[in-house]
């Protein structure tokens, strides 16, 4: 789900005294610590991260349990102790649900009929807990956007009983199209997939069908469709996800289009009055069955965490992250069928060791704890960080600050670098000191409406409260300027995101970015070790109130 540097070279400035009263250590030291961050050793751990023999890094697979035990093993030769109590693992009780649907779904009007074809047309699956689930002449309804957001005075489902009903509703949200509504071009947690399905079942609807649209998804329908096609995870539930829709799933926007048009409706002028306030959802006059069968098993998986002790408030817990899994083995594209996770998200486990090394190199103790987590079920939905969020190894109100790691970049030094919901928290006062020593500057997410800040798994720990800084690639490259860097992520997100075609090649990947990217966010953390004070939520962020109660 969701980075490129410049090093200043100045070692003293990187690490030295500043203002807000960070405790110096000497050159020698701080050169050390910076030094233990270098392209040998991220090649290392991405060689085997990223390699076939981990099978891809699935949860519920033989390569989870490679994974997990090459982390354990990797943290104990740094030096760090467990994170959890004893042990270096976090259980993590999921269920994973095969969903299989016919490999036809018929939609029926009046007079006519449309045909849709797994996978090529339409995705389908559930999360209850059932051997079958099927809904029978289930009528569509579209609820424009499928959102409840009082405080943007938005309800897609006003006076609209679902009951029964199937909702046809659209991706991403209102703001995508009219930057006077809710946060503009940029994508809410109210626009993100995950999102609409919750808030379907919260309404009672039988079913819900997102239409997928590439620009405001911020990804192609192969990546629907490979997701889609495997198993799929969720955390166990005391009523075995009989509380969701019978049926979760998508479709692609041209049969979208053919689906409104068999009522003689307009697909594009429907959407026009979805973005308007005051929306009525539309009786689509059509009604559709489709039946599910499922392969399931309910087990364990694992979150890795290893911790760094701090000194004198060693029960404050400063966390970085980055998600361990990613697709396991699916469907061959190009000859392949490992999805391997290079950059999604092998890099960021390799610069959790690498900031790992580093912290170890300094010849002090830090006053509060580093706390390393490892998620699992990041792509299955952030459903690792959730578990962790609900039963945390150090009390939230006590964990300082998460910064996360997801989707490194691997086309050289930038002159910025990214900051996903910019605007958020006081992290990214601590990020722009960091990355001017280093010669660049902050700034804001170049495409926005991607959501991202609600796509990787720091958004549950904000999601409790605890400040959560997520960056992500710059985009102006050194040497080729910044549009052949926003090339570089386009290139990414069509032809490599979510695909086997995202693998590792020491030779060909320029590693520069990634080590001043990790030199940044090492810097954050050795600076925020030492203070006193929590960074806290800006005035206007939705998580502000959820820590003043803590």
């Amino acid at each position: 789900m969701k980075k490129f540097i410049l090093f200043s070279g100045c070692v003293l400035l990187f690490l030295g005294a500043c203002k807000q009263g960070v405790k110096s250590t000497d050159a020698g030291a701080d050169s050390l610590a910076i030094k233990a961050i270098n392209d040998s050793s991220l090649t290392q751990y991405l060689s085997v991260i990223a390699a076939d023999s981990l099978e891809g890094r699935k949860p519920f697979t033989n390569g989870e349990t490679k994974t997990i035990n090459y982390l354990k093993t990797q943290f104990e030769k740094l030096g760090l102790q467990p994170g959890n109590g004893d042990s270096f693992f976090q259980e993590v009780p999921m269920v994973e649900i095969k969903s299989v649907p016919e490999d036809k779904m018929v939609l029926k009007g009046k007079t006519a009929s449309l045909t849709l074809n797994y996978l090529t047309d339409f995705v389908a699956g559930t999360r209850r807990v059932q051997d079958e689930v099927s809904m029978s002449n289930s009528p569509l309804v579209f609820a424009g956007y499928g959102i409840v957001a009082p405080e943007y005075g938005w309800n897609d489902y006003a006076n609209l009983d679902v009951k029964g009903k199937t909702v046809v509703v659209l991706i991403n949200d209102p703001g995508f199209a009219d930057s006077t509504l809710f946060k503009g071009k940029n994508m809410t947690y109210y626009g993100r997939w995950t999102y609409k399905f919750e808030e379907a079942a919260r309404q009672g609807a039988t079913g819900i069908i997102i239409v997928h649209d590439t620009e405001p998804a911020a990804y192609p329908w192969t990546v629907v469709r490979s997701g889609w096609s495997k198993s799929k995870l969720t955390l166990q539930s005391e009523d075995n996800g009989m509380s969701r829709t019978v049926v979760e799933g998508w479709i692609t926007l041209d049969k979208a289009k053919q689906l409104f048009a068999m009522d003689g409706k307009s697909f594009d002028e429907l959407a026009l009055s979805a973005r308007k306030k005051g929306f009525k959802a539309v009786d689509l006059n059509i009604t559709t069955s489709l039946k599910v069968k499922n392969t399931i098993k309910k087990s364990v998986t694992y979150n890795v965490l290893a911790k760094i002790p701090g000194d004198k408030r060693k029960d404050e817990a400063i966390i970085y992250s980055a998600h361990w899994d990613h697709l396991g083995v699916g469907e061959k594209i190009q000859g392949d069928s490992i999805y391997n996770g290079a950059v999604d998200n092998a890099t960021g486990v390799a610069s959790l060791f690498e900031i790992a090394s580093a912290f170890k190199k300094l010849p002090k103790a830090l006053e509060r704890t580093i706390l390393f987590i490892s998620y699992t079920a990041e792509e299955q939905g952030l459903l690792g960080s959730e578990y962790y969020a609900k039963h945390p190894t150090f009390p939230l109100a006590k964990t300082v600050a998460n910064i996360n790691m997801d989707m490194m970049g691997m086309a050289g030094k930038t002159k910025d670098i990214v900051v996903y919901g910019f605007g958020q928290s006081e992290l990214e006062d601590y990020a722009a000191a960091a990355a001017k020593k280093q010669g660049r500057v902050i700034v804001p997410d170049p495409v926005p409406s991607s959501g991202l800040y609600y796509r990787s798994d720091h958004f549950n720990l904000a999601k409790v409260g605890v400040p959560s800084l997520f960056t992500g690639s710059g985009v102006d490259n050194i040497k080729n300027g910044r549009e052949w860097g926003l090339k570089q992520v386009a290139d990414f997100t069509k032809f490599r995101y979510h695909s086997p075609q995202d693998n590792f090649d020491a030779k060909t990947w320029d590693l520069s970015g990634i080590i001043e990217d990790v030199r940044m966010l090492f810097d954050m953390g050795y600076r925020i070790s030492n203070e006193d004070s929590y960074p806290k939520w800006k005035d206007g962020s939705e998580f502000k109130a959820i820590r003043e109660k803590k």
